[in-house]
């Protein structure tokens, strides 16, 4: 039996710890990760931490990780669901025709759209917003209630086929209804 494949959207200046620990708990499952960005190529990945002296996060640079394939050869039939990646990557990657195209193909088809942090903003640049209820960084919160989505203050949000999560410190909650979503069994101690 193929495993299935998950598709990992995220960029320059993507959350380093947020796209690891998606490649690392979707292989630990038994699914295939694919890492795709707007170019294959090694990328400039980030960490973002709270310091409570900051009024918003901080960003140090992160690891490197290379991107499997570009955004262009993604073929939305061969995969399960997207994840797609926060830190500054979406501010751009939400122009990409090609992402655009993918999410709303993948949404059409009832796949599983996961978006963790900033990740909604390229929900929300592919119209699909409406009628939502969703979580996210709290400071992208205006940009999903103007995209007409219900936004809610939770670590994870599950609405239909999408799980949505607000920072890397959600990903116990996130990755939990992920796999619920699926219907993948949770690795058992």
């Amino acid at each position: 039996m193929a495993k299935p494949k998950i598709l990992i959207v995220t960029d320059d200046s993507g959350e380093s710890f947020e796209i690891l620990y998606a490649v690392h708990r979707f292989a630990e499952a038994g699914c295939q990760p694919v890492i795709a960005a707007s170019k294959r190529k090694v990328l400039h990945a980030v960490l973002h931490d709270f310091d409570p002296d900051w009024n918003t996060y901080v960003e140090k640079p992160g690891y490197r990780i290379q991107a499997h394939l570009a955004l262009r050869q993604v073929r939305p039939a061969q995969y399960a669901a997207v994840v797609l990646i926060g830190g500054r990557a979406p501010e751009f990657l939400r122009h990409d025709a090609h992402l655009i195209r993918i999410v709303q193909v993948m949404e059409r088809a009832g796949r599983g759209i996961f978006a963790i942090c900033h990740g909604v903003q390229i929900l929300a640049a592919a119209g699909l917003m409406s009628g939502r209820t969703v979580t996210c960084y709290r400071n992208v919160r205006s940009e999903v209630i103007a995209a007409g989505a219900r936004w809610v203050d939770r670590q994870s949000v599950v609405d239909r086929n999408w799980v949505t999560a607000q920072t890397w410190e959600s990903h116990a909650d996130f990755y939990r209804d992920i796999f619920r979503s699926l219907g993948r069994p949770q690795p058992q101690l």
